[in-house]
């Protein structure tokens, strides 16, 4: 079992920037893969990004390709992820999600994963 902390979210101005950290519990925080997941008012929790066990692969939404980074410290049990060109429509609840995996798999769908963060709210002003 693993718990998950996230932080970091605040109101910020369009074309800015904001860091989203993930603290998960733990000795085996090596061992998951890890993503993380929005969800704006009225709307689906929808995908934004996840990154392997091991750290050697990503993948993003479409939304958020080439804007959005995710990062894992393994040393530090962390996740993070930097939010850069913000918009918007990237206001919402932003989820981090974890669950064991085999190195190097990618872990997309919110069925994936067994566990689950309380979320922070991002507010991007125009």
């Amino acid at each position: 079992q693993v718990q998950l902390v996230e932080s970091g979210g605040r109101l910020v101005q369009a074309g800015g920037s904001l860091r989203l950290s993930c603290a998960a519990s733990g000795r085996t925080f090596s061992n998951y893969g890890m993503g993380w997941f929005r969800q704006a008012p009225g709307k689906e929790r929808e995908f934004v990004g996840t990154i392997s066990r091991g750290g050697g692969s990503t993948y993003y939404a479409d939304s958020v390709k080439g804007r959005f980074t995710i990062s894992r410290d393994d040393t530090k049990n962390t996740v993070n992820l930097r939010m850069n060109s913000l918009k918007p429509e990237d206001t919402a609840v932003y989820y981090c999600a974890a669950d064991y995996t085999a190195p190097g798999r990618l872990l997309i769908r919110q069925n994936d994963y067994a566990y689950w963060g309380q979320g922070t709210q991002v507010t991007v002003s125009s």
